[in-house]
């Protein structure tokens, strides 16, 4: 199977990307489709074995769109201009065609040769040739109108398409009679109905398209922010290449205050490196020899060089771009129920406008006011407004949590994220940072502390004990110089044994210092490390005791208060882990999580999930292997960013700094989400709810009409209010 997302044009309302998606997923070799029409993409799940992307662009013609290719994100600042003067020209013939039509109604001053009473046939004729420019203009809305009536999609282009042509038609049967010496037929021309129609809507998309695009700008951002060229070495010489030319293996150089060209790991020198955008933390961290560097990211007081690992569409920003790219494209449960009644509404708002154009020429007997209601009722009730609700507040949303460093998988979890009731915790990797450290030294000799620790991880250097590198790395860590040892013996079971020049040292367990004699008097001293969770390493030189040392893997930084915010939403905190029940209970004492269990088996773990589902929606934080069927099992699956490949392929949310204090973002996000799309949702209904029976004349007896000019600008008003109220994701702080 493989997975690609097309670049879609033709797409204008929720109808269109219902039918290509309802469409592609009826063909053989499809497995999944979902379109997404705020992004005009298509995220595709197909059989490489029997299809190809060629034949899915086929598949995209038939629907009645353009498959533009693989989509890039990329800025559209040429095709945006052209846009731009097309909608220039066009409000320029619209308003003189407002002019030559009302110009008398309202008191203003009439083109002498054009005017309706004294010149009929150049009023009438001057009307058409406007009016056939404005729709030449706005043809692609009537030609995709026809289009998707013809392949049983009628969308809100359908709509329009029908009570323009309506408008137009009959006005061009007005003129031939005008021609004919009719004259009386000037009043029954509608030229200016079509034109300003098409008008309104197409200011109403350009501007909509305008602040759609600003929801892809979290994409189009990550797209362009690594550099264009690099400097890589080529026979120790260096040579200036584009980004493309980087092979995997070349070294790369980059200089203080340069961006970090692709993925990589440095091979020479430090430095500091500011990796905000894709972790969302401020402050530049150090890397040096054997560190991985991120492409984008930028280097802040240091030159290093790097192998190339990963390029191109094997980098991190690809791989978060397809990721967002695909959430965006994912359906939430929400959406579905718009896409629904979307699929219904506009065959039933094409049946109601016939309804009524009946009604009201039995009623007036005039074909003019019956058509007048006709054409009102098709354009007051396009679904724009229903289509935009849900998407684009998934789209703003999936780019502001990839700002904060949360990189959500599917637009489910981002909806499902503020019903969680239980949230468990993985304790090692995930509460905790996973490695062992030295958390506290009772020191007994009179040596200074610092040389102490020197020759015990100078024994240490030579075990592949976990607790002796824990000494070592502190050592490493602190620019300690390590000495040379002999006669290093590893005592399984206890400890080691070896001698730095003629001193004997002895570093284990209680046990090992029982067995070789030597007086352990610091009862005290042991239970307290042992009851603060600590794993404790008896120092003996000489056969004399000179330093107990408690190592262990301690919390993450603010876990307490991520903890605590949780606990105050009223959410189930649960801690699962395979460690043992006397340090799992001391570290959840410590950070405030009173349900633990304890000693489970990865499987054993999945299963306690299962449980916890049974009383609401579950959250599952893990980082390691054991944790990838929990992962899975559970309803939200995240995933810290240094967690095993497999748990964050599992995962549907990660956090991509490692905070977990993130999820309160992610909460809180998605709760203004869902609110601001049942907004959306209420407006878009209200809207036909009110304005349908309007245009229908239900309420032509109070003086309350609606005419084609107003139908088309109360639609526009619907679509914008939507698109400006989805674009307050953005101010979430």
């Amino acid at each position: 199977m493989k997975k690609v997302i097309l670049s879609i044009e033709g797409m204008t309302c929720s109808a269109c990307s219902n039918g290509l998606e309802k469409y592609l997923n009826k063909q053989e070799g499809v497995k999944t489709a979902s379109v997404n029409l705020v992004m005009n993409n298509a995220s595709v799940e197909y059989d490489d074995k029997k299809l190809t992307l060629e034949d899915l662009n086929k598949f995209v013609a038939r629907a009645g769109f353009k498959s533009l290719g693989i989509d890039k994100f990329e800025w559209e600042q040429k095709k945006n201009a052209k846009e731009k003067y097309r909608i220039i020209f066009l409000s320029v013939l619209s308003i003189v065609t407002l002019y030559v039509s009302m110009s008398h109604m309202v008191g203003l001053p009439v083109i002498p040769f054009l005017h309706m009473e004294k010149y009929p046939f150049n009023y009438a004729l001057s009307l058409l040739m406007l009016t056939t420019a404005v729709l030449v203009l706005g043809r692609h809305i009537l030609k995709n109108g026809f289009k998707n009536l013809i392949h049983k999609t009628p969308n809100m282009d359908t709509l329009v398409t029908i009570g323009v042509a309506a408008s137009y038609l009959y006005s061009l049967y007005g003129t031939i009679q005008i021609i004919r010496g009719r004259t009386d037929y000037v009043e029954n021309l509608y030229y200016e109905s079509a034109a300003i129609v098409i008008f309104l809507i197409e200011i109403g998309k350009f501007i909509e398209n305008k602040n759609k695009n600003k929801t892809k700008e979290a994409l189009q951002k990550l797209m362009t922010i690594t550099p264009k060229d690099a400097i890589i070495l080529r026979d120790n010489k260096e040579v200036i290449v584009t980004i493309d030319e980087i092979k995997k293996g070349d070294i790369v150089v980059c200089k203080p205050g340069e961006k970090i060209a692709v993925d990589g790991e440095i091979v020479e020198g430090s430095t500091h490196i500011d990796e905000s955008f894709i972790t969302g933390e401020s402050i530049p961290v150090k890397r040096e020899k054997g560190s991985k560097v991120i492409a984008g990211s930028i280097n802040y007081d240091g030159a290093i060089q790097y192998t190339a690992e990963k390029i191109g569409r094997e980098s991190t920003v690809s791989e978060i771009v397809r990721l967002v790219a695909e959430t965006t494209s994912t359906k939430a449960p929400i959406a579905k129920i718009a896409d629904t009644i979307s699929s219904y509404f506009v065959p039933v708002i094409m049946v109601i406008a016939a309804i009524a154009f009946v009604v009201w020429f039995v009623i007036s007997r005039d074909f003019s006011v019956a058509i007048n209601v006709f054409v009102s009722v098709l354009v007051v009730a396009c679904p724009c407004s229903l289509g935009l609700a849900t998407p684009l507040a998934i789209v703003i949303s999936s780019g502001l949590c990839s700002q904060k460093g949360i990189l959500v998988k599917s637009s489910e979890s981002l909806e499902n994220a503020h019903k969680v009731k239980t949230i468990v915790f993985d304790k090692t990797g995930t509460l905790t940072n996973g490695t062992l450290t030295i958390s506290k030294i009772f020191h007994y000799s009179d040596e200074v502390e610092t040389e102490m620790i020197r020759q015990v991880a100078s024994v240490e250097k030579n075990s592949e004990h976990p607790i002796a590198w824990a000494i070592v790395n502190d050592a490493i860590e602190k620019g300690m110089e390590l000495q040379s040892t002999t006669d290093f013996k590893s005592l399984p079971g206890l400890g080691v044994y070896a001698k730095i020049k003629e001193d004997e040292f002895f570093i284990g367990n209680k046990k090992l210092m029982n067995e070789n004699h030597i007086a352990v008097e610091n009862d005290q001293d042991e239970a307290a490390l042992s009851e603060s969770g600590n794993s404790v390493l008896f120092v003996a030189k000489n056969q004399k005791l000179i330093a107990l040392i408690g190592v262990k893997d301690v919390v993450r930084e603010n876990i307490k208060e991520t903890i605590q915010k949780l606990k105050n939403q009223n959410r189930n905190i649960v801690m699962l882990t395979g460690d043992n029940e006397k340090t799992a209970k001391y570290i959840a004492d410590e950070i405030g999580i009173e349900n633990v269990i304890a000693n489970v088996k990865p499987k054993e773990k999945a299963e306690k999930i299962a449980e916890l589902k049974k009383n609401g929606l579950v959250m599952m934080c893990g980082d390691g292997i054991n944790d990838s069927v929990s992962l899975v099992t559970a309803d939200i699956g995240v995933s810290v960013s240094n967690g095993t490949d497999i748990a964050i392929d599992s995962a549907s949310v990660v956090l991509m700094n490692n905070n977990l204090d993130k999820i309160n973002d992610l909460i809180s996000i998605s709760e203004k989400t869902i609110s601001n799309i049942k907004q959306n949702l209420f407006w878009a209904f209200f809207y036909n709810v009110c304005m349908v029976p309007i245009a229908c004349g239900v309420f032509s007896g109070f003086g309350i009409t609606l005419n084609p000019m107003m139908a088309a600008f109360a639609m526009t008003i619907s679509s914008l209010t939507v698109v400006l109220n989805a674009l307050r994701l953005k101010n979430i702080k």
